[in-house]
């Protein structure tokens, strides 16, 4: 599917990038804002494997799964939908991804206890890095969001659905790691006045 034998090519030196499908857009286009800030989730995502890695197998086998979602995502959204057929099958979130990432925030939610706080960014090394990740998942749903509604524009619905799930298994996973250990790290309203 992918091969790389040079990586700079000159073709974006004037400021422009070529989608999967073969159609070039100028770099800052709202499609390549939301997949590259997919790319940056992953990147996130990656960080906190980092540390998930040491404090909890389950936690780091569920993030190597969604790390290659998102490439799936990035491919997805690189590949807009066209009237005209194309020459290959392109990658599409499906159902199935939404399903198992759904199944996974209820694995590690069963345990936890009800929040009565929010939670701030913190804990441990991994969770610290989760919620990071989480901020830039949200970052990528708005841009996707605002993507769909956009006119000639489409963003799936599976799509859509992922990326939503995504922050909430983020945020649900940093609050798995941080029960283990010493808790979340808590908001109290007002506490420095």
């Amino acid at each position: 599917m992918v091969k790389l034998n040079r990586i700079y090519t000159r073709t974006g030196d004037n400021g422009t990038t070529g989608l999967t499908s073969g159609p070039r857009r100028p770099k800052s286009d709202l499609r390549v804002a939301a997949y590259g800030t997919v790319d940056e989730t992953n990147a996130c995502v990656g960080l906190a494997r980092l540390h998930a890695a040491t404090e909890d197998a389950l936690v780091d086998a569920m993030l190597g799964r969604i790390s290659n979602d998102l490439f799936d995502l990035g491919a997805d959204l690189s590949t807009p939908e066209t009237d005209k057929p194309l020459a290959f099958e392109p990658l599409r979130i499906v159902q199935a991804q939404v399903d198992r990432i759904e199944a996974e925030i209820d694995e590690l939610n069963a345990d936890l206890a009800p929040l009565r706080s929010f939670v701030l960014p913190g804990g441990t090394p991994a969770a610290t890095h989760l919620h990071l990740a989480r901020t830039v998942s949200r970052r990528a749903e708005r841009l996707m969001t605002e993507l769909a509604v956009t006119e000639g524009e489409t963003v799936a619905a599976p799509a859509l659905k992922y990326i939503n799930r995504l922050s909430d298994f983020l945020f649900v996973a940093s609050r798995y790691l941080n029960a283990k250990a010493a808790g979340d790290v808590l908001w109290v309203p007002g506490q420095n006045r």
